[in-house]
């Protein structure tokens, strides 16, 4: 057997399912979702939810079964290409539709569920993921399995689809959600906003964000192909000046990023930041969500707001297409709150490489980055040695290599999925010519073994 075995692609087992043992129970490999659209009727008072979810897939094998996740919501009825399916059965987190005559391979077909109930987040070894109430309002915080709390989806990464959302809430909020805006209305005390999302996105970087909120806008990067990357903030009006002071460099690091990474991968980037405090901040896809309390100027919330940022590269354009391979995402964007850092004159690349590397050398070293289980999926550890095993690579092929390896890798895996060994393939050509460099050796160590390597000089 290979000594680089965790760097080699792994295959789809036969009978469909996604072989993901971190997120077990959600996500079939049978069928693939093209698209999603979704009308949300949110009842904020009771935090009452009714919705229609439509869904465009095709059948990757002949399927008897369609099997969806969804999380603490009651199915009220389901269609497939229009007809009544023979059944539909849910139980726990597993919605199962049977079609009247299995659908064969290849074929495409629609789904519809129409559901309603009370949606609450997910409870699990992360915490609590999903829907969410605030004190004035809702936030979503899908990461990892916390879609299913709000709409049907076949739960995994690597099932990235488009999306059209519809949300219809109490007048006076402002419902913030992916893509581009493209519709909002007002009727009584009711008002409509409409989302389309045009690049493929991984359900649990779908989110619903809704507050009074005020749409600040911070600045537009033109674009001679295109018509230009608009940066905004959504924010409680109380908050408008602590904002524009916090997020002041927010332009300039899309700009620094869009040079290093290739350009900004969807077309406006929008920070939310809500009325409560939050624990850690949030990215979806072309949204980064910050609580009241990251947005000062000091360096801990800059570089949370780089790496919120970063993630729009590698994370939600380029996406894993195994959990077990979420460095790709942390170390990556890690790596940017030192790029960042050193752009901005807060200390270089270096020192915060050795400033991390000590940090995590102070830690228990008693698991492996590059397949940390679902329990330290989320370790800071992951973060910092990923981000290390970077600065690893960059000190073994030079800054032009390293940065032009960077680049390619967003570039190539444009609103893909990516795993470590495609990095890996990756690093072999855009390496090439380095002296005595081989990236499967060089990173076996930072991700497969648990000692941690010397600093990298």
């Amino acid at each position: 057997m290979s000594p680089y075995k965790h760097i080699l692609p792994k295959k789809k087992s036969k009978n469909g399912a996604l072989p993901d043992q971190y997120t077990p129970g959600h996500g079939s490999g049978a069928y693939r979702v093209r698209h999603y659209d979704l009308e949300l009727d949110i009842r904020l008072a009771s935090n009452r939810l009714a919705g229609r979810a439509r869904i465009r897939a095709t059948a990757k094998e002949r399927l008897e079964t369609i099997t969806l996740s969804l999380t603490g919501m009651r199915a009220l009825k389901a269609q497939v290409d229009g007809a009544k399916p023979a059944r539909t059965v849910q139980r726990g987190n597993e919605l199962r539709i049977t079609p009247a005559s299995p659908l064969a391979k290849g074929k495409d077909f629609t789904l519809e569920v129409r559901y309603e109930g009370n949606p609450g987040p997910a409870d699990g070894q992360w915490g609590e993921v999903g829907w969410e109430e605030l004190s004035d309002g809702v936030i979503v915080a899908g990461q990892p399995v916390g879609a299913p709390t709000w709409f049907p989806c076949n739960d995994h990464p690597s099932q990235k689809a488009t999306f059209r959302i519809s949300a219809t809430a109490d007048a006076g909020y402002r419902v913030v959600s992916n893509g581009l805006l493209v519709g909002h209305r007002r009727k009584a005390s009711r008002e409509t906003w409409v989302y389309e999302v045009h690049e493929p996105m991984a359900p649990y970087l779908a989110t619903l964000l809704i507050g009074r909120y005020q749409l600040l806008e911070l600045g537009h990067i033109p674009h001679r192909a295109s018509p230009g990357v608009g940066v905004y903030a959504a924010v409680p009006p109380d908050l408008k000046q602590a904002a524009l002071a916090g997020l002041r460099d927010q332009r300039a690091m899309v700009e620094l990023f869009s040079d290093l990474f290739g350009p900004y991968p969807f077309r406006d980037y929008t920070v939310v930041v809500t009325e409560d405090p939050l624990e850690i901040p949030l990215e979806a896809q072309t949204l980064s969500i910050l609580g009241r309390n990251h947005i000062t100027r000091s360096w801990e919330s800059q570089r949370l707001i780089a790496h919120e940022l970063a993630h729009q590269w590698f994370g939600n354009s380029v996406t894993v297409r195994r959990w077990e391979d979420i460095w790709l995402h942390e170390g990556f964007a890690c790596y940017a709150e030192w790029l960042w850092s050193e752009h901005a004159g807060q200390g270089s690349v270096r020192s915060r490489a050795a400033s991390a590397w000590k940090l995590v050398a102070a830690q228990k070293q008693d698991f492996l980055i590059g397949d940390p289980g679902p329990d330290l999926m989320f370790d800071d550890r992951v973060y910092k040695r990923g981000a290390l095993a970077l600065h690893a690579v960059r000190c073994a092929v030079g800054d032009d290599r390293f940065l032009r390896a960077l680049k390619a890798f967003g570039e190539e895996n444009r609103h893909g999925n990516a795993s470590t060994s495609d990095f890996v393939e990756l690093l072999e050509r855009v390496g090439a010519g380095a002296r005595r460099f081989r990236p499967a050796e060089l990173l076996r160590p930072w991700l497969f073994e648990r000692k941690l390597p010397a600093m990298p000089t």
